[in-house]
C-alpha cells in the first residue's frame, strides 16, 4: 500500500503557550552557554586541571557562539583565580644588552616604577644643591687649597734649586722646561750656540742634574694631584651617599620581600656614586648634556628607570586576553627603536609586552586560523609552552639574517592556559601533522551545531532571545514570534527534534525583524516580522534560483512535470550559492543495450563526477547483479547521465533516481514525470537518508507551482528523512489540500511501484518473479540480452573459423 505524509508530518509547529510568557521582556536573561553541555564539561576540566600540556582546543563552526561563549565562561572562571604578578624590566648594570626582569606582587609594579622615578627626580634635584652647599664648598676648597699649597711649595723649591744651578723654570702649553741664565739674562737657542764649548758642556752637565731633580719633583706633584682627585672624589662620594642614603634605605625597606629590588637599588646606588659628576653643576660631564638637544639631559638617567611591561594593579582575578590578531610581535612583544643622529638605538625602556605577558598567570584565547597565518607565531607559541618561558627577540633573528648586536632580555617565566578556537578541520590537520600539538593541547571542547528540542532547552532559547534583545537594544519578541524563531532554528538544524546553535544566524534574523517592527511602530517584534525577515533574507540571495526556475519555465532547461517516459526520472539536487542553498530538479536518463561494458556513468567518464557520486553509481552495478544476475551472466551495457549538466556533480543523493531510470529502461516501463526522487541507495536496495531534503522538495514544488499544480505531483524521499522535514508553509498548504504529495520510501521496490504504478514483484517458490511485475520485465530483458550476446558470440566464432 502506498503511504503518503500528511501536512502534520512536514513541520513541527511550536505552541507559544508552552513558553509561559507573553513576550521576552517577561523573561530572565540567560547567563552562560546554552546547549553545549559536552563543550562546557570539557572547558571546565581543561580550565581547572593544572598539569602541563592540558591546553584547550575549542572545535566549532563560525556562528555557533563559540568565541563569545568561551570568553564569558573563561571570564567567570578567572574571577575565582588569584591575580598574577606584575613584571618589570630593569637595566643590567653589568651587561646593558641583557636587561633583567623582576616579578612583583600585583599592583606593586606601578608603585615601584613611581618610587624609582620619584627617587631619581629627587636625586637629580638634591645632589646639585648638595654640591653647591656652603659646607661642601668649604670642604672642597680646603682640600684644593691644601693640595695647591703643597704643589706650589714643591714647584717653588724646584725653581730655587734650578736658579742656584743657573736655570729658571719656564711653563708652556706642552709642559715645564728649564732655561739657562747667565748674568741674569735668559739665553735663547741662538745665544746658547754662540757660547764656548767649555761653557756649554758645564751648562749641559748642570741641566742633567736639574732635569733629574725636576722629574722627581713633578712625579711628586703628580702624586699629590692624584691624591687631590681621590680626595675630591671621596668627598663627592661621601656627600652624595649622605644625601641619597635615606632614599635607598626607604626603598629597600619597602621592598624587602622582593630580593631583586634590593639588588637593583644597590646597583643604582653604586652607579650614581660612580657617576656623581653628572650631578655636579659646571662639571664637564654635566655640561656635555646641555647642548644640541634638551632630551640629551635625560639620557644618563634612563638606566635607572623601571620598564613596567605588565601592570595588574586594576585587575581582579586572573587575566583573560583575547588576541584576534596573533602576529609574532602582538603575542610575544617587541623591542622598539628610535633614531638618534641618523642611527637606530634602543635600550631596555623600549621593550614592549605582548599578549603572552599580559595573559601570564591567566588565560589566552586565540583564533587558530589567524594564528597559523602569521609567520613564527605557531612555532614560537609551542616553544614558549614547552619551555615555560616567554622570550622577546626580533623576528628577523629567527631567520638568521640579522647579525648586529641587540638586546637579549631575560625570559619571563610562563604560567598560562591557552585556548585555541577554530573549525574541526584545523584540529584534525594539527593533530595529524604536528606531534607537538598532541602534547600541548590535550583537551578538546566540541561545540555542536544543534541541541535537543526539549522543554528546558526551549525555555532557555527564549531566555537567550531575551538576552540578545537586551544586549543589542532590540525590541522584545511576542511569544508567537519566539515560536517562529524556534521553528526557523529547527529548519537550520534540519531536524524537528533539534534546534540550531548557530546563534549568529538567529541573532541576525531577530535584528532584521526588529527593523521591520520599527518600520511599523510596533511595540514588540511579532511573528509576521520574523516571517518577513526570513523571506527578505532569502530574496536578497536567491537570484540564481529564480534564474534557474525561469530557464525551466521557458523550456531552456528540460524538466517534465506531466506524462510518463521510459528511462527518465526527475532527480533532485541542491545548489549552494555562498550563504544560500536551493533545490532544483535535474533530468536523469538511462539507456541500455547488449554488451559487456556494464553500467557506465557518463559524468565519471567526462570527469564531471566526484568520487562520492561515482561510488553511488558503482553501487547500482552491485544492486543489479545481486537482484537479477545470480543465475545468469549480466551482459549489459548501460549509460546513465544528468542531462544539461555542465558543471561538477558530487554526492550520492541521486543514486536512487539513477537506479529508477535504469530499471525503467530495462523494463521498458515508463516513469511518471509528475514525481521527483531523492535518496541514496545501497546494494541491497535500501533507500538511505540524504541532506538538503527540504530544499529539494521545495525546489520541485516551485517548478510544479509555477506551471500549475495538477493534484498528482509530488516527491519521493527516504523514510529516514521524515525527521528532517521543516517545509515552507506554501508546500504544507498544498499537501493539506491534496495538491502535492510526499511519499516516504524505504526500498527501491516501494519507489518503483509509486513511479510506475506497477507492482515491483517478489520471487515465488520457484525462484521466478510474478508475471507482469517490473522485476519480471527486468529479469526477462536481462535474459534476452544474455541470449543475444551468446548468439552474437557464437556467430563471431563461426566467422573466424
Amino acid at each position: 500500500m502506498i503511504k503518503e505524509l500528511s501536512a502534520n508530518d512536514l513541520k513541527i509547529v511550536l505552541d507559544s503557550k508552552k513558553l509561559n510568557c507573553n513576550s521576552t521582556d517577561e523573561l530572565t536573561p540567560l547567563e552562560g552557554i546554552i546547549g553545549q553541555d559536552r563543550a562546557v564539561k570539557a572547558l571546565r576540566f581543561g580550565l581547572n586541571i593544572a598539569n602541563s600540556g592540558f591546553n584547550i582546543f575549542v572545535c566549532g563552526y563560525s556562528g555557533t557562539g563559540r568565541t563569545t561563549s568561551v570568553k564569558e565562561f573563561v571570564q567567570e572562571t578567572a574571577k575565582t583565580r588569584p591575580t598574577p604578578s606584575d613584571w618589570c624590566y630593569l637595566n643590567n648594570f653589568r651587561d646593558s644588552y641583557q636587561p633583567n626582569v623582576i616579578e612583583l606582587p600585583p599592583g606593586r609594579g606601578k608603585k615601584f616604577q613611581d618610587d624609582i622615578k620619584s627617587f631619581v627626580d629627587s636625586v637629580k634635584s638634591l645632589l646639585p644643591k648638595v654640591f653647591e652647599s656652603k659646607d661642601y664648598t668649604e670642604k672642597r676648597d680646603a682640600i684644593i687649597k691644601s693640595a695647591s699649597e703643597i704643589r706650589q711649595g714643591l714647584l717653588n723649591g724646584l725653581n730655587s734649586r734650578a736658579q742656584s744651578q743657573g736655570f729658571i723654570l719656564k711653563t708652556t702649553q706642552i709642559g715645564v722646561f728649564i732655561v739657562p741664565v747667565i748674568n741674569g739674562k735668559v739665553l735663547n737657542d741662538q745665544e746658547f750656540l754662540k757660547l764656548d764649548e767649555q761653557v756649554k758642556d758645564q751648562i749641559q752637565k748642570k741641566r742633567i742634574l736639574v732635569n733629574d731633580d725636576m722629574k722627581k719633583t713633578m712625579d711628586t706633584v703628580s702624586a699629590y694631584d692624584k691624591k687631590l682627585a681621590e680626595d675630591i672624589k671621596k668627598l663627592n662620594h661621601d656627600a652624595a651617599l649622605y644625601a641619597i642614603e635615606k632614599f635607598i634605605t626607604d626603598i629597600k625597606e619597602d621592598y624587602k620581600d622582593v630580593g631583586e629590588v634590593a639588588e637593583f637599588i644597590e646597583e643604582v646606588q653604586k652607579d650614581i656614586l660612580k657617576n656623581v659628576d653628572i650631578f655636579i653643576p659646571n662639571s664637564l660631564n654635566a655640561n656635555q648634556q646641555q647642548v644640541v638637544f634638551p632630551w640629551l639631559k635625560e639620557v644618563p638617567f634612563k638606566k635607572y628607570e623601571v620598564n613596567l611591561i605588565v601592570d595588574n594593579s586594576v585587575l581582579s582575578g586572573a587575566p583573560v586576553v583575547i588576541e584576534q590578531n596573533p602576529t609574532y610581535q602582538n603575542l610575544f612583544g617587541r623591542i622598539e627603536k628610535e633614531a638618534q643622529f641618523g642611527v637606530l638605538t634602543t635600550d631596555f625602556t623600549m621593550i614592549r609586552s605582548g599578549s603572552m605577558h599580559r595573559a601570564n598567570g591567566g588565560f589566552l584565547v586565540i583564533p587558530v586560523e589567524e594564528l597559523l597565518k602569521n609567520l613564527f607565531s605557531w612555532d614560537s607559541l609551542k616553544m614558549s609552552l614547552m619551555n615555560k618561558k616567554i622570550m622577546i627577540e626580533e623576528a628577523s633573528e629567527k631567520l638568521g639574517y640579522v647579525s648586529t648586536k641587540g638586546l637579549r632580555p631575560e625570559p619571563v617565566p610562563l604560567d598560562i592556559k591557552v585556548i585555541l578556537i577554530g573549525n574541526p578541520i584545523y584540529f584534525n590537520l594539527l593533530f595529524s601533522l604536528d606531534d607537538d600539538f598532541k602534547k600541548l593541547f590535550k583537551v578538546k571542547a566540541d561545540f555542536d551545531l544543534s541541541m535537543d528540542r526539549n522543554d528546558e532547552n526551549i525555555k532557555n532559547y527564549a531566555r537567550f532571545i531575551c538576552t540578545i534583545c537586551n544586549k543589542e537594544k532590540l525590541k522584545h519578541l511576542e511569544a508567537s514570534a519566539v515560536a517562529k524563531v524556534i521553528e526557523y532554528s529547527c529548519r537550520l538544524a534540519e531536524n524537528k527534534d533539534k534546534v540550531s546553535t548557530r546563534f549568529s544566524d538567529i541573532a541576525n534574523i531577530i535584528t532584521e525583524a526588529n527593523y521591520y517592527a520599527a518600520c511599523e511602530n510596533s511595540k514588540y517584534i511579532k511573528a509576521i516580522h520574523i516571517k518577513k525577515a526570513i523571506e527578505e533574507k532569502i530574496l536578497r540571495s536567491n537570484l540564481i534560483e529564480e534564474k534557474v526556475k525561469e530557464y525551466i519555465n521557458n523550456g531552456t532547461i528540460l524538466i517534465d512535470t506531466e506524462s510518463s517516459v521510459v528511462g527518465q526520472v526527475n532527480g533532485l539536487s541542491v545548489t549552494g550559492n555562498g550563504d544560500y542553498s536551493f533545490g532544483r530538479p535535474s533530468r536523469v536518463t538511462a539507456s541500455v543495450g547488449a554488451g559487456k561494458d556494464g553500467i557506465i556513468d557518463i559524468e565519471r567518464e567526462t570527469k564531471l563526477g566526484g568520487p562520492i557520486h561515482t561510488k553511488g553509481v558503482l553501487i547500482l552495478s552491485g544492486y543489479i547483479a545481486h537482484k537479477y544476475s545470480v543465475d545468469k551472466p549480466l551482459n549489459l551495457s548501460a549509460r546513465i547521465v544528468f542531462e544539461q549538466s555542465y558543471g561538477g556533480i558530487e554526492g550520492d543523493s541521486a543514486s536512487s533516481a539513477e537506479l529508477y531510470a535504469l530499471l525503467s529502461a530495462l523494463s521498458e516501463v515508463p516513469v511518471k514525470q509528475n514525481l521527483a526522487v531523492t535518496g541514496s541507495v545501497n546494494q541491497k536496495g535500501r533507500v538511505q537518508a540524504i541532506g538538503g531534503v527540504n530544499e529539494k522538495i521545495e525546489g520541485f514544488f516551485a517548478v510544479c507551482n509555477e506551471r500549475g499544480l495538477t493534484g498528482d505531483q509530488g516527491v519521493l524521499i527516504p523514510e529516514s528523512n521524515i525527521k528532517n522535514l521543516m517545509l515552507k508553509d506554501e508546500v504544507i498548504d498544498a499537501v493539506r489540500d491534496k495538491k502535492f504529495h510526499i511519499y516516504p520510501v524505504t526500498t527501491i521496490e516501494e519507489g518503483i511501484e509509486i513511479l510506475t504504478g506497477i507492482k515491483a514483484g517478489q520471487l515465488n517458490s520457484e525462484g521466478k518473479y510474478e508475471e507482469g511485475t517490473v522485476n519480471y520485465m527486468i529479469n526477462k530483458k536481462i535474459e534476452e540480452l544474455a541470449e543475444k550476446m551468446k548468439s552474437l558470440t557464437a556467430n563471431n566464432i563461426m566467422k573466424d573459423e
